[in-house]
């Protein structure tokens, strides 16, 4: 009998129920499958903002340090947190089926409820790019932590409200917070994707993983986290991207790139037919393009290291 694979997993209690997400499909597939617990700069480090860290890297760099020297067999992560570029030597072997992509405001019924000078805890430039979009006359302020760490936060008034992803929270059983649609409020590139890598070099665990590859959600991934990677930003760039299918193999990708006091904000749109990753590759392509080209000077220092 095959022995289970090794799943790397942050300790954090989401990453805990992402990594049982993947090992109940695999079970499902055939495969068994055991998770190992990594510790990560981002989960010890929380006072300080990730660009002090190092960016994204600050979830991934020992995940991805135990796959290349064979403690673990794949890495589980939240996929809005794996760098676009991945090392070398390791793919992005399998998605699971996409969760809510959206955010939820915790505090306030909606974005209008919030009283001026509200302080709104979140890490992420994007959101706090968005918020000042909106409401120019409230104020983002760092919170990072767990899901439970910034509930907290909220709860004993040391913000009025934040931010947290609906796919984290559904994952936990965790109901509170207001959706905030689509259509207004964009969401991080691979938003709601659990990703799984392994080494390129492992064509067993690869294979087992291709299993449970959840097909239309890796396009999306592909697509959006092209756009990422096309742009070329940093950790501290504001940027929002979405991929759906419409009908069929028949997708819209939107996107958007605002300055980080969120006065200024070019964004894209394009329909395509999607089928095969190269054609999402080349979607991302060309709405990259379109938001070079419409790129404001204060938006383009932002995408600095």
């Amino acid at each position: 009998m095959p022995s289970p694979l090794r799943l790397g997993s942050r300790a954090s209690p989401l990453a805990r129920a992402q990594t049982g997400l993947a090992a109940a499909a695999l079970e499902a597939a055939g495969s068994s499958s055991l998770s190992i617990t990594v510790d990560t700069l981002g989960d010890r480090v929380r006072d300080r903002p990730l660009a002090e860290l190092g960016g994204k890297a600050v979830w991934t760099k020992e995940l991805d340090e135990a796959l290349l020297d064979g403690r673990i067999d794949a890495a589980v992560h939240s996929l809005k947190d794996v760098e676009t570029r991945l090392p070398d030597g390791l793919v992005l072997a399998a998605v699971l089926r996409r969760a809510d992509p959206r955010d939820r405001l915790i505090g306030a019924p909606t974005l209008r409820d919030l009283p001026a000078g509200a302080r709104v805890g979140t890490s992420s430039p994007r959101r706090a790019a968005q918020l000042r979009a909106r409401r120019p006359d409230v104020e983002p302020v760092l919170l990072r932590g767990n899901v439970a760490t910034r509930l907290a936060r909220v709860a004993e008034g040391a913000v009025e409200a934040t931010f947290l992803a609906a796919a984290g929270l559904d994952r936990l059983g965790v109901e509170v917070g207001t959706p905030l649609p689509l259509e207004d409020w964009l969401p991080a590139a691979s938003q709601g994707i659990v990703g799984i890598t392994a080494r390129r070099d492992d064509p067993a665990t690869c294979a087992a993983l291709a299993a449970i590859d959840h097909a239309p959600t890796h396009l999306a991934a592909i697509a959006e986290r092209g756009v990422l990677a096309a742009i070329g930003g940093s950790c501290r760039t504001a940027m929002a991207v979405h991929a759906r299918p419409l009908a069929g193999s028949h997708w819209r990708l939107d996107a958007e790139l605002l300055s980080p006091d969120g006065a200024e904000c070019v964004s894209a749109t394009e329909d395509a037919t999607l089928e095969t990753h190269a054609e999402a590759r080349a979607l991302a392509e060309r709405v990259a393009a379109r938001l070079v080209q419409g790129m404001t000077d204060a938006i383009r220092a932002s995408l600095q290291p």
